[in-house]
């Protein structure tokens, strides 16, 4: 039993390795795991969700370049989780297009994007008796380049982009999890006993299922307040109808076969059959179902966010961010609301590719 079954895994395994689209959407989910999962060690803004904000170079193209003065302002601790958290602000950025010393003192000109050529404004900082000019600039200043530009803030779109990942990849784990937990649990119940429990579980699925799944995400959200968990829980909770009809119905089928009826006569407790023996022949459409309400789970989320319910401010969602620069569509800054929106569909076409892949491999009828 256990070499046919590792038979049918390695077989299963090379049809999908065959499948180009499927090898490709997996590997660009992997790489937006990994850039979810690592974004502060990557982003160009490693401070906490990239909200560094520099009004006077708000909504530039890709590739802006421009010079910052880096002034401390806190002498804050790093923490080892800074990696996962984000780093403490602990300096001020100013854009500027120029800078002199005086008396001891730091002057700089703005940064305008017309070119104008603004007065000196005192940057309140001491400068170090004798430094010349070009030491204090190889030590206060940086040059910075905005690969995907800046928002209407003068934020790294990239940064935000990097860090807003993390939302979309965690609420589809999250929520599937919770989608597979509820829905597998009520569907193996349903199918294995049948009778009074069947119908009452098909009842409430068919109530769930009746209610249109964004209506009921805003309720639930609203119900459980506006924050970043309550979206998964609620996304969660809408999804497993799903899984529970697929569920019952491969139950009502496997239920009947004779390697249960062998382990209903050897005594066994219907917690191991259905645990043990059921499911795991079930799996297959299971994983598929999965990999669809994976995509499923981002585009609520998108909505949601671009509702206002989803993750709030100043936390990045790619969702909000399409929400915040739509108006710039019709405009020459288009791409502000284009890149976000792009990062979606990307990911979003890559677990449904995924889910075919996986539902063409796990086909035991084809070769």
């Amino acid at each position: 039993m256990s070499h046919q079954s590792a038979s049918l895994s390695t077989l299963a395994l090379q049809k999908f390795k065959r499948n180009f689209w499927g090898v490709l959407s997996l590997s660009i989910i992997a790489c937006y795991t990994c850039i979810a999962l690592f974004a502060y060690v990557m982003a160009p803004d490693n401070t906490a969700n990239a909200n560094q904000m520099h009004l006077s170079i708000h909504s530039q193209p890709p590739g802006f370049e421009v010079d910052m003065l880096e002034l401390p302002v806190a002498n804050l601790p790093s923490s080892i989780w800074d990696w996962w958290n984000g780093r403490k602000l602990n300096q001020e950025e100013i854009p500027f297009s120029e800078l002199k010393i005086e008396n001891g003192r730091c002057y700089y000109r703005p940064y305008d994007v017309d070119g104008a050529q603004l007065a000196f404004i005192d940057a309140n900082f001491a400068v170090a008796d004798g430094i010349e000019l070009s030491r204090f600039r190889e030590s206060y200043t940086s040059h910075k380049t905005f690969l995907l530009g800046t928002d209407k803030y003068g934020r790294d779109l990239l940064s935000r982009m990097m860090i807003g990942s993390r939302i979309s990849i965690s609420i589809g784990f999250i929520a599937v999890f919770i989608s597979l937990v509820i829905g597998i649990t009520l569907g193996a119940i349903a199918g294995y006993f049948g009778g009074m429990v069947d119908n009452i579980i098909m009842w409430l699925i068919n109530v769930t299922w009746s209610i249109p799944t964004l209506l009921m995400v805003i309720a639930i959200s609203i119900v459980l307040e506006k924050g970043f968990f309550t979206v998964f829980i609620a996304v969660g909770l809408t999804m497993w109808v799903e899984v529970a009809r697929v569920v019952r119905g491969q139950m009502i089928v496997a239920k009947e076969y004779q390697y249960v009826t062998a382990a209903k006569a050897l005594g066994f407790n219907h917690y191991r059959i259905i645990t043990r023996h059921i499911l795991p022949n079930i799996m297959a459409p299971i994983i598929v179902i999965s990999a669809a309400n994976f995509a499923a789970a981002i585009l609520i989320e998108s909505g949601l966010s671009f509702l206002g319910i989803g993750a709030q401010p100043p936390m990045p969602s790619w969702g909000s961010m399409i929400k915040d620069h739509y108006q710039y569509i019709i405009l020459d800054k288009a791409y502000l609301a284009l890149v976000p929106g792009i990062a979606i569909m990307t990911l979003v076409m890559a677990f449904m590719l995924l889910g075919n892949a996986l539902r063409d491999a796990l086909d035991v009828k084809t070769t």
